[in-house]
């Protein structure tokens, strides 16, 4: 019944309720706290750093890991089973200090609601914490005060709610004591209830509380938080890369084991070759060398003002194909500007950003002085006698603040901007009197002393306003409001809001009377009309511009009416033509299957709440496409945790937003998402470089011992010598791949992301364009040695190998870009890795401690040099595959104009 509250008389709630106007008395309010609780929001269940810490374990590649460790103990290799579990253990201190301070969303709310209350028990006003509120009780609301819980309007004297965090309309919200039609009203439309966390912006009023903690509308907003389990595209892939090799690995390693004992070959020896196999297949480093490269993306992007909470994030948001932005505080500042002033000579145009008092005036297409144009100057004095808002910059913050209604204060600034000081014009014309703006009434008054008499000035709807005018103020004089004026003026109205803005319209009255009532109130003269909007984020437009030039769809999700977030999204870019506008109306009326086909045509979003947004987040996601989800708002929490990538704002947004996203904009910025959407997918080219080379370099290893065993070959390598490939050698270089620098067009529409698998088509070509010179120079330059002794051939086979992979690791660099056109200085960590590899290689051949381990021995000069030789057909297999790659893109882009 709780949800029907709105559609109640107050009587009927009063009664329902079993309590008056007077409030429950301090026993029976007792009474009920230890029935209902108290009205607190649950906790989220923290976990302790051990927990977390062992949680990083929780993954298929980890368990191929510790299978790999125990292997190698078992055949004696304790030293390298000890380096794999060391690369276990670091990269899980890593995740856990990265994910030790994960998300707390259900405390953040917590947070965010809790304050005290003005209760009325006994009869008497009292003051109590809003934990110890219940179900019954009558609150005091006034003017600045936060709602403690749900409650049902029972006296309001104007009262007006900010409730944009909860719902996502930008205006205060007036509340009325009668009952609202419909049981399926959504929360911006039950103006006859106000909600926990919301604030009072003006007026007084009493209500009765109906709902406290877990019951009211934020707490079923935790519940929603604590059901949801995303995991992000990273994640998921390298959860479905271990799989694949899990299955290569178990099933290879049983037909080799078959094989070999059918060739002749005697269990223990395959045993072993097995082993090696697996070894060589799985590649250690790629956990370790994963978080640096993310890591490594945490920082850059930090210096950018993206603050990232998870480092999968990183990736992910580079993989983005939608981003689903919150108009309120995200496309639009949260702040009303006047944006147009209609006055019976003139259309005026204003400049200027959110509640800054600077701008210019246009007429025509001209920048126009004030000065000169007496009828703007009186819509602007008008303005300042109807504000009693209050505007403040904030220096630690750099942005403009305000204390009050937002429409006020959005005329406050206007008046401001045509030269008038509310503070210097009241000194000279006091204010005598005022009304507050009433919903009944539609209209906000006020009375200053104005030379001989006094001048009554009313903004407010148009149609209310106008309705009580018989003139209109041309040129100066009041003049009939005949039936031609009042077609302009409404011709006007209905121009202005079809451009989605708010239209305020103003009058005046001259008269004697020095106190305001509501029957002095008629035959006024129509001033003009003033027309404001949600002023936009100045980098609003080339951001969206950006994103969408990138290959990044942009939404946009708001609790507005449909005609102002249609208008909005026209301006800012988002919609287009032939795109259309979803309301929360139409998403109820559709199943999931349903949504998701209309989704390939809705760009906008109106009018929706957070349950919504819930299922729009969910069916892109169900539709495959890769979303980030921006908000700063409570309602924004649950879609923010449900997307692969929730963004939020790190100035204006609530502790709600920031606990449940992955990602923080500090300066608010929503250009910002599109840089980091380019410093992911610079991380994602670069975990490719890095997955490549080390799977190449493994498959390399894997196919020279399956293909010796076939030709007939002694095994050419030890699983000793492969560990010391794949954490010497491999290491050093994917470590240097990590840091190689940002390529050019990563913004660009062409680019791809991935599909289940990291290891895309392109990569396996290119892998078999790299493994296959390996295999045949290695096994080649062993068969020149192999004798009674095979430590000769062993070392030539696994130099051989070495040098591939270093010569391939600047294979890796580039996709299409000839390795001999690309700068050898572009990445000095890789000239430094190669020396440092070369020199560890040439150790690991004349060390005797080394030689012990490894089974190795020295090479002559000659026997480097055909090593050497051998190895560079890596590059030049590369290099024509390369070739072939760009006249094939070449042809494309030749094509592509005329098929178009």
């Amino acid at each position: 019944m709780t949800q029907l509250w709105h559609t109640l008389a107050s009587g009927e709630v009063l009664r329902a309720l079993e309590t008056t106007e007077q409030g429950l008395s301090k026993g029976e309010a007792a009474r009920r706290l230890a029935v209902y609780g108290e009205n607190r929001l649950p906790e989220a269940k923290t976990e302790g750093y051990p927990t977390i810490f062992l949680r990083q374990f929780a993954s298929p590649l980890v368990y191929l890991l510790f299978v790999a460790a125990v292997i190698v103990y078992l055949t004696g290799g304790r030293g390298d089973a000890l380096i794999i579990l060391f690369v276990l253990v670091f990269n899980s201190i890593v995740g856990t200090i990265q994910e030790g301070r994960a998300q707390n969303a259900l405390r953040a709310l917590k947070r965010f609601a809790e304050t005290n209350a003005t209760v009325v028990r006994d009869g008497q006003e009292l003051i109590v914490r809003d934990a110890e509120i219940v179900p019954g009780d009558v609150i005091i609301l006034a003017e600045g005060a936060k709602v403690p819980a749900d409650a049902r309007v029972i006296m309001s004297r104007t009262l007006r709610a900010d409730e944009a965090s909860l719902t996502g309309e930008s205006e205060p919200v007036t509340k009325r004591t009668e009952p609202v039609r419909g049981e399926r009203a959504s929360l911006g439309d039950r103006i006859s209830m106000v909600f926990k966390g919301t604030n009072v912006t003006s007026g007084s009023g009493r209500a009765v509380i109906v709902a406290t903690g877990i019951d009211t509308e934020i707490g079923k907003i935790a519940q929603k938080l604590s059901g949801i389990d995303t995991e992000m595209p990273l994640k998921e892939n390298v959860k479905n890369l271990s799989r694949a090799i899990m299955y290569v690995v178990g099933i290879g390693g049983a037909l080799l084991f078959l094989v070999g004992l059918a060739f002749g070959n005697a269990p223990a020896t395959m045993f072993s070759i097995v082993i090696s196999l697996a070894v060589s297949v799985i590649p250690e480093g790629l956990p370790i060398v994963m978080t640096l490269v993310l890591a490594t993306g945490v920082y850059r992007m930090g210096k950018r003002n993206v603050l990232v909470k998870k480092l999968q994030a990183v990736e992910a948001l580079g993989q983005a194909r939608i981003i689903a932005v919150d108009k309120t505080g995200t496309i639009t500042k949260n702040e009303l500007m006047v944006e147009r002033v209609w006055t019976p000579e003139a259309l005026f145009s204003v400049s200027g950003a959110g509640y800054e008092p600077v701008g210019a005036f246009t007429l025509d297409g001209s920048v126009v002085d004030a000065a000169n144009h007496p009828e703007l100057l009186f819509a602007g004095k008008l303005a300042a006698y109807s504000a009693s808002a209050q505007t403040m910059y904030s220096s630690e913050e750099k942005r403009w603040r305000i204390s009050g209604d937002p429409t006020e204060a959005a005329l406050l600034v206007f008046g401001e901007k045509t030269g008038f000081t509310k503070a210097e014009l009241e000194h000279e014309s006091a204010l005598l009197s005022e009304m507050p703006f009433d919903y009944r009434l539609k209209y906000r008054a006020t009375l200053h002393r104005d030379g001989d008499k006094n001048i009554a000035t009313v903004t407010g709807a148009p149609e209310s306003v106008l309705a009580l005018c018989d003139s209109i103020r041309v040129n100066g004089k009041d003049v009939s409001f005949h039936k031609d004026w009042r077609h302009n003026a409404e011709a006007a109205i209905q121009g202005l809001s079809k451009e989605g803005l708010r239209v305020i319209a103003y009058a005046t009255k001259r008269t004697e009377h020095k106190e305001l009532e509501e029957r002095m109130l008629d035959r006024l003269s129509l001033g003009g009309l003033y027309a404001m909007r949600d002023a936009l984020r100045p980098e609003a437009r080339d951001a969206v511009a950006r994103a969408e030039a990138a290959g990044i769809r942009v939404v946009m999700i708001t609790g507005d009416h449909k005609l102002t977030g249609a208008a909005l999204a026209r301006d800012v870019g988002i919609l287009r033509e032939g795109d259309e506008v979803l309301t929360g109306e139409d998403i109820e009326k559709m199943n999931d299957v349903e949504l998701a086909h209309a989704l390939e045509r809705a760009t906008v979003f109106a009018r929706v709440t957070p349950d919504h947004k819930l299922r729009i987040i969910n069916a892109y996601r169900k539709r495959g496409d890769i979303t980030a989800m921006t908000g700063d708002g409570v309602n924004d929490a649950p879609s923010l945790v449900a997307a692969d990538l929730g963004v939020a704002m790190g100035g204006i947004g609530t502790e709600v937003a920031k606990e449940a996203a992955d990602i923080l904009l500090m300066d608010d910025n929503f250009g910002s998402i599109v840089t980091a959407v380019e410093e992911g997918r610079s991380i994602y080219k670069t975990i490719k470089k890095v997955v490549l080379h080390l799977f190449s370099t493994s498959v390399g290893k894997a196919f020279t011992i399956i293909a010796a065993i076939f030709i007939g070959f002694p095994l050419p390598l030890l699983a000793v010598q492969i560990i010391w490939l794949n954490f010497v050698t491999d290491t050093f270089l994917d470590v240097s791949l990590a840091m190689e620098p940002k390529e050019k067009g990563l913004l660009s529409e062409s680019f791809r992301g991935t599909g289940r698998y990291i290891i895309d088509r392109l990569m396996v070509v290119r892998m078999l364009f790299m493994t296959a010179p390996m295999v045949v120079g290695t096994l080649w330059v062993f068969s020149t040695a192999i004798g009674p002794d095979l430590t000769k051939a062993g070392t030539l086979a696994m130099t051989t190998l070495a040098v591939s992979q270093w010569f391939n690791a600047w294979n890796c660099r580039s996709e299409t870009e000839s390795l001999f056109r690309m700068n050898p200085f572009g990445n000095v960590y890789l000239i430094a890795a190669t020396c440092v590899v070369a020199l560890l290689q040439v150790l690991a051949l004349t060390v005797p401690f080394l030689q012990s381990m490894l089974h190795t021995m020295p090479l002559s000069l000659s026997e480097w040099l055909l090593c050497i030789g051998v190895a560079t057909s890596v590059i030049f297999t590369e290099e024509i595959r390369k070739f072939f790659h760009r006249r094939m893109l070449q042809n494309r882009v030749q094509v592509s104009p005329i098929t178009a």
